[in-house]
């Protein structure tokens, strides 16, 4: 073997950087990253040498500048004298404001039309169908300049809330605490009082002891075969501590959290959260147009499974509702996930067309008027890039964590 190795390296001849299969991929890949390099290279002499032609350099000290303008949805204080720097920042809170809440309702949608359209029902199963067909066949903006022109004229402005000349208002807030208006929605506000940081500490204690209780019951099951209860467990460990503790602390007199609710005072309602119609429409938009690409995800998984599995589990007696949860969505997750990565993906990237409907997002403060006020494109346009990159980035990590954690593990 010895001999042979040797003389095979000895007889070693440039042409089989070519001719040998051996190493031919290694050959396209080195000529392929010297061509990348290259031209990165060139790019970018390129760009210093116009820089310097015209006077300028790359310098981010924009970002310690006053801002000028205003922000209208902002989850951190600002004002128009707050630097380029905080308003990329309230840009990047509501960015991900939109991923994480769009991303959460589109699962819900997407789930649920997945799961129906291969329902017996014909009616609910075409629906589904129909649902999933038009809003996957339409562009995301289109679809979000609908919405948003659906809420501003079919819902009321907040003055027909208020009673005039002895009439009654011509809409009504829902349960006394929500507004629906065309300026977005208004509801209660959780206010924090004295106690009311433990009462909160003591709820998030209690969310990673439910899921360590689930665990649990899971790996029992898996090991041993003993189905251990796992629903009302799961909500008296979620709910009942924080519930003690803040009647505990009421009973002192003072209640450790309280709901501040929206009040109509002159033409707009005063108090509570706010949370603009411009977010409303985006996030329903972004989630509903996904959803219908996760619904295809779910009815390729279920599909996936065979028939025996539900046929097995039907003929032990258990609900078809039961079925699909315990039996044929854990397996069809294995199938679901690696797309939904992409989706979830494809949402949070197309929550930068928001600035079509006013929502100032990322795009719109750093990449809209901070880049327009400053001129510093170049500069503002690689931060985009490094933020979308990072949350592209993160969001993949996250998901295939879940999806190792769900796939079948082989022995």
């Amino acid at each position: 073997m010895t001999m042979q190795t040797d003389s095979a390296a000895g007889n070693f001849r440039l042409s089989m950087l070519i001719s040998d299969t051996r190493y031919r991929s290694y050959t396209f890949q080195l000529v392929a990253m010297i061509l990348l390099f290259a031209s990165v290279g060139y790019l970018i002499s390129n760009l210093i040498f116009n820089l310097q032609t015209a006077g300028l350099s790359i310098s981010y000290e924009f970002l310690e500048e006053p801002a000028g303008y205003d922000i209208n949805q902002r989850l951190i204080e600002y004002n128009s004298q707050s630097t380029h720097w905080r308003a990329s920042v309230v840009g990047v809170l509501n960015t991900l404001l939109v991923a994480v809440v769009g991303c959460f309702f589109a699962t819900i949608f997407g789930v649920l039309a997945g799961v129906l359209r291969l329902s017996n029902n014909w009616i609910v199963a075409k629906i589904m169908a129909a649902y999933v067909e038009i809003f996957r066949n339409v562009p995301v903006l289109i679809w979000i300049l609908i919405i948003n022109a659906i809420f501003l004229v079919s819902l009321p402005q907040p003055k027909a809330f208020k009673a005039r000349g002895g009439n009654p208002p011509e809409a009504e807030m829902f349960l006394d605490a929500f507004a629906f208006t065309g300026r977005g929605i208004y509801m209660p506000k959780p206010v924090l009082q004295t106690g009311g940081m433990l009462v909160l500490g003591i709820f998030l204690l209690s969310i990673f002891v439910m899921f360590a209780y689930r665990r649990y019951a899971r790996s029992l099951l898996y090991s041993q075969g003993r189905d251990l209860p796992t629903f009302w467990p799961s909500l008296g460990i979620l709910f009942v501590p924080a519930i003690v503790i803040y009647f505990v602390i009421a009973a002192t007199g003072e209640l450790p959290i309280v709901l501040e609710y929206p009040a109509l005072k002159g033409f707009n309602f005063k108090g509570g959260i706010w949370a603009r119609g411009s977010f409303v429409a985006l996030t329903f938009a972004l989630a509903i147009y996904t959803g219908a690409f996760i619904a295809e995800n779910v009815r390729a998984g279920i599909l996936a499974i065979s028939k025996g599995q539900t046929e097995a589990a039907a003929s032990l007696g258990i609900r078809p509702n039961r079925i699909m949860s315990l039996v044929v969505l854990p397996q069809a997750l294995r199938v679901i996930i690696p797309p939904m990565i992409s989706n979830y993906l494809n949402l949070t990237k197309n929550s930068s067309l928001a600035i079509a409907v006013g929502y100032m997002d990322i795009t719109g403060t750093l990449g809209g008027i901070t880049l327009n006020q400053t001129g510093r494109a170049i500069e503002a346009i690689l931060l985009l890039m490094a933020f979308y990159l990072f949350i592209s980035l993160s969001i993949s990590a996250i998901m295939n964590v879940y999806n190792k954690s769900v796939a079948i593990k082989e022995r």
